[in-house]
């Protein structure tokens, strides 16, 4: 019996039972659809979370004030006010290995335009906040160091603040909107980022850090103090020695020494990918396990119904030997019968795995990635499933005895 002749055979002992067959093999297809679900889900969340990450800044760390007690409860990191303007300018003139610097400052409030309102976040920033932030503009200009040293009344918005404020077509560079109750001309239409880490950072509006601090800040910290400084180091390789760098300078000017601890602290944005990555690589492993356990009680499936077919198909096995087939014969028939009931199962799974990979995608809001590699993988994983827990029926029914068989009921 060659190859081609065992296939048709198999193909028509399994539909004869179509149910049963479709039954039997309902954990190879979940657990063939579970792993690339699984390795779907995997890359897009690391393939967005480096994106986000990316979007935040080339190679930048970020300082944060330290934590402060209030009535004897600590209200966190952020909540002191020690990070000045003088301590970014004292990080980009001293420290080696910065590429630049900006404070920021922020509040959300209310804008309004001669067409709509709207409530967003306004950040203060210095002119190289394009730069830190590695984000360009559509349309328009950025403000320079002469707006923030007057303090001007002038802004870029993004996207999201655009489309919310002014109907479509309508000319935004030029126009005039109302932060607080202060009126700042719109000067640049930041380019469209979309969400990181469930965060529209297309909703937002960037002054000058001057003019936040002198015309809208209602803050008793003084016109001087920031609620972050972002650092943009030159290299990946440098960032180690940046942190340490700017760490001794904010002891020396905050005037910390041992025992005291620093009233400062520094988050380096690449630390928290390899985290939010090590956290996803986890989960992944996590559910290729089930899929594995999901796979394995498949094979036993396919294990426990090819004995039952062997059992139901004693006397066509005597019948078969009793005219000359010989062993390999009948094991090579019920062998591909498994093979052949596991990779029908494997196919099916692969055509579920890659449509609730795109629904998980678009739900999940990261780019959809379909893998052949995993495809190739799971399809001849489920062929060894059918190979390793098809044999021993197979090798059952090729020992028979063709007498016995005969006699079978």
């Amino acid at each position: 019996m060659n190859l081609q002749v065992a296939v048709v055979i198999a193909l028509r002992a399994l539909l004869r039972n179509r149910e049963r067959s479709l039954l039997t093999v309902l954990g190879i297809i979940i657990g063939v659809a579970a792993v690339i679900v699984t390795v779907a889900i995997g890359t897009g969340a690391r393939g967005s979370i480096e994106a986000s990450i990316a979007g935040l800044g080339s190679n930048v760390i970020v300082i944060l004030p330290g934590s402060m007690t209030t009535n004897g409860a600590n209200v966190g990191i952020g909540a002191a006010s020690t990070l000045t303007v003088d301590d970014g300018l004292a990080i980009a003139h001293q420290v080696r290995h910065v590429a630049a610097v900006t404070p920021l400052v922020s509040l959300r409030t209310q804008v309004l335009s001669q067409y709509n309102n709207w409530q967003t976040n306004v950040v203060g920033v210095s002119p190289s906040w394009p730069f830190v932030r590695n984000w360009a503009l559509s349309t328009g200009t950025f403000f320079n160091d002469e707006d923030v040293a007057v303090g001007s009344k002038v802004c870029v918005i993004g996207a999201t603040v655009a489309r919310e404020l002014f109907p479509a077509g309508e000319p935004i560079v030029g126009a005039t909107i109302t932060i607080g109750n202060v009126p700042f001309r719109v000067i640049g239409l930041l380019a469209s980022r979309g969400h990181t880490f469930g965060t529209d950072q297309d909703d937002t509006i960037v002054i000058p850090y001057s003019s936040l601090l002198e015309r809208l800040s209602t803050s008793a910290n003084g016109p001087n103090v920031v609620s972050a400084l972002m650092i943009s180091i030159d290299a990946p390789q440098n960032i180690a020695a940046g942190i340490d760098a700017v760490s001794r300078l904010l002891r020396i000017r905050h005037r910390i020494a041992p025992p005291l601890t620093d009233d400062f602290s520094v988050r380096d944005l690449a630390d928290v990918a390899k985290v939010m990555t090590s956290a996803g690589l986890t989960l992944q492993i996590l559910l290729a396990s089930i899929a594995t356990v999901s796979l394995i009680v498949g094979g036993i499936g396919i294990m426990n119904i090819m004995l039952v077919s062997v059992t139901e198909r004693t006397r066509e096995i005597g019948l078969r030997m009793a005219v000359g087939a010989p062993a390999e014969a009948i094991l090579l028939q019920f062998l591909v019968e498994a093979v052949v009931l596991s990779v029908l199962g494997g196919a099916i799974g692969v055509v579920l795995g890659v449509f609730f990979s795109a629904i998980a995608a678009v739900i999940g809001r990261f780019p959809f990635t379909f893998s052949l590699p995993t495809v190739a993988l799971s399809l001849l994983f489920s062929a060894a499933i059918g190979i390793g827990f098809g044999y021993y029926p197979a090798r059952k029914a090729a020992h028979l005895d063709p007498i016995v068989a005969l006699h079978a009921e």
